[in-house]
């Protein structure tokens, strides 16, 4: 008896911490294949697959900052289009929701290259003017949470309100002259914020700088540079380099006075 009780312990010690999460409705890896996360979140292939928008796995070549590995895939892949693109989201009854849209830049290097909106329900403009990287660097996990409401067949989001049509709602990613708009993961939780398994705070600037903003990329083996060559003993002074040439121009001046006096 003992001997079950302490196998059962040993198992029970070893699954991983899950927290108590809400109804998920919608979960989707976009660009990608299914996938279950590290909170127990299971994502579904991207439904958009041979249909619209350009499905990427760039972001492989990365380490992903603030997640675990386990999660690196929601952030590594994504869809992007060169015009404005969404997603039906089905919501079926009154209550609490939050919208999670996951992204990551993992192409350009600099802020003010890629920007977008993103709208829901056709009316809400839930974000403005998105620059993944102005707000965490190159190959950095970043959220947006997005409360709402369905009561009654109309939807509440940052105190305005749209009527639901067809029991589905939609997020779509404008197109503007930025580049082109993208999204890596989402879900819908019927639940509140605070039930939603959030990223961790971003480290101070400093930090963010040194460890997010310059993440190298992965290289084959082959490829990576072996370190820097020993230091050339001439390349920090060109008078070294000139010297074999005052000695013969030297050794030539008497030479020629002496021929010129035969």
């Amino acid at each position: 008896m003992k001997l079950w009780l302490c196998l059962l312990l040993s198992v029970l010690y070893c699954v991983p911490k899950i927290e108590c999460l809400g109804q998920i409705i919608y979960a989707v890896n976009c660009g990608g294949d299914a996938h279950t996360d590290s909170n127990g979140i299971r994502y579904d292939r991207d439904p958009l697959h041979g249909k619209i928008g350009i499905p990427s796995d760039y972001g492989k070549r990365l380490l992903i900052g603030r997640v675990s590995p386990n999660d690196y895939i929601l952030y590594q892949t994504e869809r992007y289009h060169t015009n404005t693109f969404g997603y039906d989201i089905p919501v079926n009854s009154d209550g609490d929701y939050v919208l999670v849209l996951k992204f990551s830049e993992v192409y350009f290097n600099a802020p003010n290259q890629k920007v977008f909106d993103v709208v829901l329900n056709g009316d809400h403009t839930i974000i403005p003017e998105l620059d993944i990287f102005d707000k965490v660097g190159r190959g950095v996990a970043h959220d947006e949470y997005i409360p709402f409401k369905i009561s009654k067949g109309r939807l509440y989001v940052n105190s305005e309100e749209s009527d639901i049509r067809g029991a589905k709602i939609r997020v779509e990613f404008i197109k503007g002259y930025k580049d082109n708009p993208k999204i890596n993961a989402m879900f819908v939780m019927k639940g509140k914020l605070e039930d939603v398994p959030q990223l961790p705070p971003l480290p101070a600037e400093h930090d963010l700088m040194d460890e997010y903003k310059e993440e190298p990329e992965i290289l084959p083996k082959n490829l990576r540079p072996s370190g820097p060559k020993q230091p050339d003993p001439y390349a920090m002074d060109d008078s070294s380099v000139m010297l074999p040439v005052f000695i013969a121009i030297g050794a030539f001046i008497p030479l020629l006075f002496c021929l010129c006096k035969l």
